[in-house]
């Protein structure tokens, strides 16, 4: 019965270290819902970052595309 508990104790540790790691990737993998509050912070973030962007891009005259008066051969 001592090699009986011995073989119950190495399982349990086995099983809480198991359940330890599960839980772990639990905590990782399944989707957890987000807040109201979160959802305006990102939303707003990325505003922001669009905002930006576009100002950038407004004020960047340098990178205007010229019309090309190149055409492919066999074109006309």
């Amino acid at each position: 019965t001592a090699e009986a508990t011995s073989d119950r104790t190495g399982v349990q540790e086995e099983l809480d270290a198991v359940s330890e790691y599960l839980k772990g990737i639990e905590d990782r993998c399944i989707a957890k819902p987000e807040t109201y509050e979160e959802r305006v912070a990102r939303r707003d973030a990325e505003l922001a970052g669009l905002r930006e962007a576009l100002s950038i891009l407004e004020s960047e005259t340098s990178f205007l595309q010229q019309k090309s008066r190149r055409t492919l051969r066999g074109t006309k």
